[in-house]
């Protein structure tokens, strides 16, 4: 029994360590996508490209992806409002997979721990897999491609207090911030704590000395064995370049950067479990297996251009510069804030359940 009691502790102190990292750029977002909410009405959003299956939708929103240095937690929120402000699935999609695969302070931490060579790859990849994602996405996706398809109206599925015209700009702002906070934060924090909750669990279930093992000989490690074990991992592009960097160093081939840094920055236990909530199952499969299957194959594609002769460029005083140089790009937060974010978090997510077993008890009691 206290072995039981000793397990949950550890599965519940390394589910709050990971909230801890997240929590504070997912109540960032928050904030983000209500502004973007209100103003990125439907109307508006179906009159741009993003609102539509043009490519150049998919491409402008894999740009601006890039562009935000944020974690895939991070993007979820602003993900998701953008979908429910009437982007297509593609572009949805497409923002989400690149903003936390690539970013500028990624790419500089690449260019000096990876070297030129990965690092054009990298870039080139984060740009392209994105598009690819979205194109697929929206060919194949169903009646989630479009939130409001042809022929219904939006403005049925919930009550509109005020019109655009009548609405100040600190209105906006206001009724953007009630929207995310009340709506959003309760359905992202369900699935999002939920998510790292199962991370916790695995991380606990699965031996961390056989992790160790086999990381430990670079020469043995596959571009399928890296994807699973970056999953397991709760990766984060930027901080974990340096733990991918000695790795190479240390002997592995250099696709194994590639997929480490793709499919571990874009596939998360959480991201996926909120894809497939709130866009539907089918959304989060395509998403999830694209991005498996494009890592691997640039993987394999990395390792057959550079190999063999590869040589890894890592050394200490160029790896202290570059450190320092993205160090001055990247916000610390206090730890106070982040157990104060992670608690907020997990209030929500307790709201969301009461909500959920009060509906169920309604439902019982009528039937």
């Amino acid at each position: 029994m206290l072995d039981f009691f000793s397990f949950l502790k550890q599965v519940v102190a390394s589910t709050f360590n990971m909230l801890g990292t997240s929590s504070i750029w997912m109540i960032f977002s928050f904030i983000i996508a209500g502004v973007l909410h209100e103003f990125l009405s439907p109307e508006k959003m179906r009159k741009s490209s993003i609102g539509t299956k043009k490519i150049s939708g998919i491409f402008w929103s894999t740009l601006s992806g890039a562009l935000i240095p944020i974690c895939s937690c991070g993007t979820i929120p602003l993900g998701i409002s953008l979908y429910y402000s009437g982007a297509y699935l593609g572009p949805t999609l497409a923002f989400m997979t690149s903003s936390p695969m690539i970013n500028p302070i990624a790419v500089i931490l690449a260019w000096g721990l990876l070297g030129p060579q990965i690092t054009i790859i990298y870039i080139i990849t984060g740009l392209v897999a994105p598009m690819i994602i979205g194109i697929v996405a929206n060919k194949f996706g169903g009646k989630e491609v479009c939130l409001y398809p042809e022929g219904e109206n939006e403005e049925d599925s919930k009550p509109i207090l005020l019109t655009e015209e009548e609405m100040s700009f600190a209105q906006k702002i206001k009724s953007g911030l009630h929207w995310s906070f009340s709506e959003l934060a309760v359905t992202v924090s369900k699935y999002a704590v939920s998510g790292m909750l199962i991370a916790g669990l695995l991380f606990n279930i699965v031996p961390q000395s056989a992790i160790q093992t086999y990381l430990g000989n670079p020469g043995f490690i596959s571009l399928f064995g890296i994807t699973v074990i970056a999953a397991l991992m709760y990766v984060c592009a930027v901080g974990h370049l340096p733990f991918i960097a000695a790795i190479v160093a240390s002997g592995a081939a250099p696709g194994v950067a590639i997929t480490f840094l793709m499919a571990g920055a874009s596939t998360n236990i959480p991201e996926l479990i909120t894809i497939s909530k709130t866009m539907g199952k089918r959304s989060a499969l395509m998403y999830f297996g694209m991005v498996t299957v494009i890592s691997n194959i640039v993987g394999f594609i990395t390792n057959h251009i550079l190999m063999p002769g590869f040589k890894p460029v890592m050394d200490f005083d160029t790896t202290h510069k570059t450190i320092e140089l993205a160090n001055r790009f990247i916000i610390t937060t206090p730890d106070w804030l982040q157990n104060l974010c992670s608690c907020v978090m997990i209030g929500y997510a307790c709201v969301a359940m009461f909500k959920w077993m009060k509906t169920h008890m309604n439902r019982t009691a009528a039937a």
